[in-house]
């Protein structure tokens, strides 16, 4: 048998303690062979918090572990039987079913991009009214323009003296309203 991807089912904010435990189950019980991969699908996210900038972890898709497996009797009974998980995801309870091969490889393209470049953890949107918290247009209210991604920065435009200015600044330098 070949091993396929299966969504499990735990308790919201277990996700990690649950992936730990089915890595110490699948040892514990010698079924190596029959396992791959099990993950807590996330992304790094980047906040400036009392102005410094801090890295921290975002889940995909909350109270959901990815696991890699071989489907049988025993590893359903293994998967089933670990504290804080509340079952597999799709098909029927007695047969679940795998997820394609195409929505795995999107997931974990996912998780390796998020690896690589870290995301804001605020998003802007064009249009979207923001206030500046820092530098010399502190206290300002502006409408957002356009949004870079790649650089971390927000291009505002701000009303100076009665006339709409357009300003670009860091994303730690406007907050939403």
């Amino acid at each position: 048998m070949s091993k396929r991807w299966y969504v499990v089912h735990a308790y919201s904010g277990f996700e990690k303690h649950v992936m730990r435990s089915l890595i110490e189950r699948v040892k514990m019980h010698g079924m190596e062979d029959r396992f791959g991969e099990i993950l807590v699908p996330t992304e790094e996210v980047v906040e400036m918090r009392d102005g410094k900038r801090r890295k921290s972890e975002r889940k995909f898709y909350p109270g959901y572990v990815l696991v890699e497996m071989e489907m049988d009797d025993e590893t359903w009974h293994l998967v089933n039987e670990t504290p804080r998980v509340m079952g597999f995801i799709g098909g029927t309870k007695e047969k679940p079913a795998a997820i394609t091969q195409k929505e795995a490889d999107a997931i974990l393209r996912r998780v390796q991009d998020g690896t690589d470049k870290p995301r804001p953890k605020t998003l802007f949107e064009p249009g979207q009214s923001v206030r500046v918290v820092d530098g010399p247009f502190a206290d300002f209210n502006g409408v957002v323009e356009e949004v870079n991604y790649d650089k971390s920065r927000v291009q505002v435009s701000v009303l100076i003296f009665g006339r709409s200015t357009p300003v670009e600044l860091e994303f730690a330098q406007v907050e939403k309203e």
